[in-house]
């Protein structure tokens, strides 16, 4: 394995950290609209908060899957052919949530709103469940053949572990948009927003317990990184703990980089125990490898190069977004 190699696993890593960061509280605000918020006056703020940024986001998903593909071709190859159909139901969840914003902004009847605020719930809670299922199934191996060919069955991909680890992603997405509303927003919806998070904490912190215990009984990761392992799961549980702690104290910044924290912790998670593979199979000889996985020496030299000199341009933009955004909103009056 070169050191090009291994920098370009650890950038997809990061990508797809930043994606569960920044998307993660998007996905969780998206599933509010319609739960969450009582009147219409309160939806159009919840959109709102989040108007700004979703779109910017998502790139982050396509920067991942577009660096897998140019650094990485097979595991790409293996991973978006053996999880097509699970790809293409989150495609279509993205895709109607995307649309909903804009739709439900142009509709002129009570009812076609509510139809397009249903699908900005709906959208956002299958992209996030879906997710978390994807890459719960992936770590704990699937039936790959010698040529990197993945074909896999309806429980390989459905089972106790990735339900357990899609329902984890999305409770871990809905107390993230929970706090970033806390963040973005004064008055009754704040208030409502710290309220929510004390209840499903809890709810939390049993989904993770019970993740633990299935991560160690359905992967490899505790037998082959024990001490990594452990560690990062322990980091995870102390993510969690200082966001709920700033919940309970009602601190607000302390909350969302908790739960932010938490989703990093579960992508770090992921990537610790693959490594040094890319791809897990269940017959380990199969398994695809960094090493035999990536693109030439030349074509990772050139993304490196490309990618650095571009990279801090687009990290000033983002955050310039964010700064010129970073005004709370205010909740509507009660009467509204």
């Amino acid at each position: 394995m070169t050191n090009l190699q291994l920098l370009w696993f650890i950038l997809i890593g990061v990508l797809f950290s930043g994606f569960f960061f920044l998307e993660g509280f998007d996905f969780g605000v998206g599933m509010l609209v319609k739960s969450f918020a009582k009147n219409e006056a309160e939806r159009d703020v919840v959109i709102r908060s989040i108007g700004p940024h979703w779109d910017g986001n998502e790139v982050w998903l396509i920067t991942a899957g577009g660096a897998m593909f140019a650094s990485f071709p097979m595991w790409y190859a293996t991973l978006f052919s053996g999880f097509y159909l699970v790809l293409f139901l989150i495609l279509a969840a993205l895709i109607f949530r995307g649309v909903s914003f804009e739709f439900r902004a142009n509709m002129q009847t009570e009812k076609w709103r509510n139809f397009w605020e249903w699908a900005s719930t709906i959208g956002s809670f299958c992209a996030a469940f879906l997710f978390g299922m994807l890459f719960t199934a992936m770590i704990a191996g699937m039936p790959i053949d010698k040529n990197g060919d993945m074909t896999a069955h309806f429980f390989d991909y459905v089972n106790l572990f990735s339900l357990v680890g899609g329902v984890a992603v999305t409770v871990l997405s809905l107390v993230h948009g929970l706090n970033f509303i806390r963040l973005k927003t004064s008055g009754a919806l704040r208030e409502r927003a710290l309220a929510w998070n004390k209840i499903l904490y809890p709810v939390l912190f049993a989904g993770e317990v019970l993740f633990a215990i299935l991560l160690y009984f359905s992967t490899d990761f505790f037998a082959k990184k024990p001490l990594t392992t452990t560690a990062i799961v322990v980091a995870l549980v102390i993510f969690t703990c200082l966001a709920y702690w700033g919940v309970l104290g009602n601190h607000e910044w302390l909350s969302f980089i908790g739960s932010g924290l938490s989703l990093i912790s579960v992508v770090v998670l992921i990537f610790n125990g693959l490594f040094p593979r890319v791809m897990i199979a269940n017959n380990p000889a199969y398994s695809l490898l960094i090493k035999n996985s990536s693109s030439s020496p030349y074509t990772l030299h050139l993304m490196t190069i490309l990618t650095f000199s571009i990279l801090p341009i687009v990290l000033i933009y983002f955050i310039w977004s964010y700064w010129v955004f970073y005004k709370r909103l205010a909740s509507p009056k009660q009467n509204a």
